[in-house]
C-alpha cells in the first residue's frame, strides 16, 4: 500500500464530509490526514484526504466518490505537481539554559515562536510532513509538552485551478 493525496471538491452542505470519510472507512482504508475548508467559491468546499491504499482500490473508491451527488470533482495530487503543506503547533519545555537553543532550532526550520512562558515556548511551523517530522525530532530532547498538527492541504502547481475547471463544466 502507498499513500495517496486526493483533493475533493464538494458542495458546501452539512453531512458531505461524513459521507466522504465514511466511504473510506467502509472499505477499511486508514485515513492519515483529513482537512476540509472553504474555497474561493462560497458554495464549494475542498476536502484534502491522505489515504493508504493500493492503486486499484483507490480507483474503485474514486469512482464511488464520483457517484455521490455532493461531489463535484476529484483530483489526485502528485507530490511533484503540487504544493503540499501541514501546520504544526508545538509547545516545548524551555528553561533558562535551553531557551536560546529552542529559539535557534525554530529559526533553523523557518518556524515562528508564537508564545513564550516562563518554562515553555510554543512554535508554529508549516511545511511538508518530512520537514515537520525533522523539526519534532530535533525538539524532542528539549521535551515536547503538547503538539497539534493539521491535516495536509495541497494545491496544484501552475496557473490552472481545479475549482474553475470543475465549476465551468458543471
Amino acid at each position: 500500500m502507498s499513500k495517496h493525496t486526493l483533493s475533493v471538491l464538494v458542495e458546501n452542505r452539512p453531512g458531505v464530509l461524513t459521507r466522504v470519510a465514511g466511504l473510506f472507512a467502509r472499505r477499511g482504508f486508514n485515513i492519515h490526514s483529513l482537512a476540509v475548508g472553504p474555497t474561493e467559491h462560497p458554495e464549494v468546499s475542498r476536502i484534502t484526504v491522505v489515504v493508504d491504499v493500493d492503486e486499484l482500490p483507490l480507483e474503485q473508491v474514486t469512482k464511488q466518490l464520483n457517484k455521490l451527488v455532493s461531489v463535484i470533482k476529484i483530483v489526485e495530487l502528485e507530490t511533484s505537481a503540487s504544493v503540499q503543506r501541514e501546520l504544526l503547533l508545538v509547545k516545548v519545555r524551555a528553561d533558562q539554559q535551553s531557551r536560546s537553543n529552542v529559539f535557534e532550532t525554530a529559526q533553523m526550520f523557518k518556524a515562528r515562536v508564537v508564545d513564550v512562558a516562563p518554562d515553555t515556548i510554543t512554535i508554529e511551523a508549516t511545511g511538508n510532513p518530512d520537514k515537520l517530522d525533522s523539526l519534532l525530532r530535533v525538539l524532542e530532547p528539549f521535551g515536547i509538552r503538547e503538539l497539534v498538527q493539521s491535516g495536509l492541504v495541497g494545491i496544484g502547481r501552475g496557473n490552472r485551478s481545479i475549482t474553475d475547471r470543475a465549476l465551468r463544466s458543471a
